[in-house]
Parts: structure tokens; C-alpha cells; sequence
């Protein structure tokens, strides 16, 4: 989920899926930097900024990092001295928005001033007209928030998920529904961890379509500010659900927006960036279930077309 708070000149920056204060979001690219590639006393693959120890052996490697989500925002426009607000939605998927006016001064705004506005896949709309009331200039806060896929969307998958791995090998889950270590949002409720070693081949868990991903970051650490550096790709079911595969590798992802996708494809490497206490894959699916992006309760198949449960510490075998 999207969401923003401004004022009328403000402008931030929000990444996709994640609740951050933002009058719009922008897409755009950061400065070319080198970062330093070696392993620690440990074996673990690591990516740093700074570099490590003379003492150990590295590579250097010259990246220039992009983020170029589609744009979904909702943004003021001045237009012949009517403000209006516009809603963008730039994904491959259904979006809703939702606009809510606040703390207005010298403008004509209903009393209650929340707006509501569903945009198919690429596509633009006009969401609230606002006329000033008076000489006096205007002043007005708004808030707005973007969910992704059709409200009401039923999770219908034909089968169980195939685990998003190599088929005949197994991984321990590290975290799953009811345990909330940090699946403690109604987007990750029932998301399941899966301890993946760094670099380990994800597979899609089903059909779909790519909408979103991220590939060029190579920063993670236990810390919520790194929630928006995880490399991550989003694919939309043919039921309205959207699955997110997260944490991945830096420079991993072999799909591209738009390209449809079959169950037991090759999608990524797993990584360890973005919030993360170590290498693992973050797998949930969500539902726009009206104005709110909530995760929804999934099985993966199982020996002799079962369907199991995934729960914390068990062993994980992908069929």
C-alpha cells in the first residue's frame, strides 16, 4: 500500500507497498557508487559501502542503482485557479485510491471530504475539484493512500503453492502464521520466512504476471529504516492477488515487468537486503479486501498432491 501526507507544495518519496509519509511518489536514480564484495568469517556473502579489512580478499564492483517503480500517486494540480486532484496509477494492476482533505482554510470543500477512486492498469483520472472561497489564498493539508489490486479480490488459487524453490530439496520456515516475530501488519500476517542461503534459485510459487520489482540494492541490515532497500518482485493471479517475493539477492531478478510467468519458473536469487536479520525469503500474498491490502492464509502442495500448512521451524520440501 501506498499513502501520503502533505501540504500543498510538499513532495516526498514512497515505495511500493510500504506505508510511508509521502505527498507523491517519484521514480528516479541515484548517483553511480562502487560497493565492495567478500565474504566474512562466517562464509556469508556481503555487500558493503565501506570497505572491509586490508586483510580480506574483495571485490570491487561499480554499480548505479535504480529504483523505477511505476508511478502511483495522487498529486495537486493548479488549474485556471481550481486545484484538482489527479490520481496516477502506472502499475500492470487495478488500483484504489482513497483522497481524504484536511484542516482546509478559504476553499469550498464538502464536510466530509474523502474521496474514493478505482484506476484500471496505466491509466489517469481526476479525483476532486477544489475551489478557492474568496481573495484570501487557500491553504489545505490532504492525506491519500493507494491500495494495489481490485477491491474485494477472493483468493482462488486452483492448487496449493508450489514452495518457491528447487523441487526434491527442503528449507526450514523461520517464521509463519500465528507466530509475529515482525509479522506483526495485516499485509504480513500470514506471510511465511523461509531460511533461504544467500543466493539460493527462486522459483514462482504460481501463474502470473509481473507488476513490480526491485533489483538494485544491496544494503540489509535488523533495522526498520531498511524496510524500502529489499529487492523484491510482485506478481499479479489471475484472481486479483498479488504475491511478493522479497529480500532477494542484488542484481538476481531474470523477469521483467509485464512478462507472464508459470508456477516453477526461475524469478530470482535469494538475499539478504532490505529489514532482515539474515538470508531468507519473505513470501506472502495479499488481497485488496477494500481500502486496506491484507495478507491472506496460503498451503504449499505437498507428497502425493497434499496440501500443507506452513508453520514455524517445520521442514519445508518443495514437489
Amino acid at each position: 500500500m501506498w499513502a501520503g501526507r502533505a501540504t500543498c507544495s510538499a513532495t516526498r518519496r514512497a515505495t511500493l507497498l510500504l506505508m510511508l509519509t509521502a505527498g507523491v511518489f517519484l521514480s528516479g536514480s541515484l548517483t553511480a557508487a562502487s560497493i565492495y564484495k567478500y565474504r566474512d568469517a562466517n562464509g556469508n556473502l556481503i555487500y558493503a559501502e565501506l570497505q572491509p579489512d586490508p586483510s580480506t580478499k574483495v571485490e570491487t564492483i561499480a554499480v548505479n542503482p535504480e529504483n523505477k517503480a511505476p508511478l502511483i500517486a495522487v498529486e495537486k494540480v493548479n488549474n485556471a485557479g481550481h486545484w484538482e486532484f489527479r490520481a496516477t496509477n502506472e502499475c500492470l494492476c487495478i488500483v484504489e485510491f482513497e483522497l481524504r482533505l484536511l484542516d482546509a482554510h478559504n476553499l469550498n470543500i464538502p464536510s466530509t471530504p474523502i474521496y474514493h477512486s478505482v484506476l484500471q492498469p496505466q491509466s489517469q483520472r481526476l479525483m476532486a475539484p477544489v475551489a478557492a472561497d474568496g481573495a484570501v489564498d487557500p491553504s489545505l493539508q490532504y492525506t491519500w493512500k493507494a491500495i494495489l489490486g481490485a477491491p474485494g479480490a477472493v483468493h482462488a488459487p486452483h492448487e496449493p503453492y508450489r514452495a518457491p524453490f528447487a523441487v526434491g530439496t527442503s528449507y526450514q520456515i523461520s517464521q509463519a502464521y500465528p507466530n509475529h516475530i515482525t509479522h506483526t501488519s495485516p499485509e504480513s500476517q500470514y506471510a511465511v520466512d523461509v531460511a533461504l542461503p544467500d543466493g539460493t534459485p527462486v522459483y514462482a510459487a504460481r501463474d502470473g504476471t509481473v507488476i513490480n520489482l526491485r533489483h538494485d540494492s544491496f544494503r540489509g541490515a535488523a533495522s526498520a529504516v531498511m524496510t524500502d532497500q529489499a529487492n523484491m518482485v510482485e506478481i499479479l493471479h489471475d484472481d486479483g492477488t498479488i504475491a511478493i517475493y522479497a529480500h532477494l539477492h542484488w542484481d538476481s531478478v531474470r523477469v521483467q515487468a509485464g512478462q507472464h510467468v508459470q508456477r516453477g519458473e526461475y524469478i530470482a536469487d535469494s538475499g539478504n537486503t532490505g529489514f532482515t536479520t539474515g538470508p531468507h525469503l519473505h513470501f506472502a500474498v495479499i488481497r485488496n479486501a477494500g481500502s486496506q491490502a491484507v495478507s491472506v492464509p496460503i498451503q504449499f502442495s505437498g507428497p502425493a498432491a497434499t496440501a500443507v500448512t506452513p508453520q514455524q521451524h517445520m521442514m519445508l520440501t518443495a514437489y
